[in-house]
């Protein structure tokens, strides 16, 4: 078995390739408009009261 020195990859890390992220983006946005209209609403309701 080959030995990899202390801080080096083995050199087929580099080959992987990163998985995509885009859902995982979409989902966080459509959580933070969700979360700035729920304190949208709250805050009109105060105001208007």
């Amino acid at each position: 078995m080959a030995k990899v020195l202390k801080g080096q990859q083995p050199s087929n890390a580099h080959d992987e390739k990163e998985p995509e992220l885009k859902g995982t983006f979409i989902s966080v946005m459509a959580i933070g408009v969700f979360i700035i209209v729920a304190w949208i609403g709250a805050f009109s309701l105060f105001l208007s009261r």
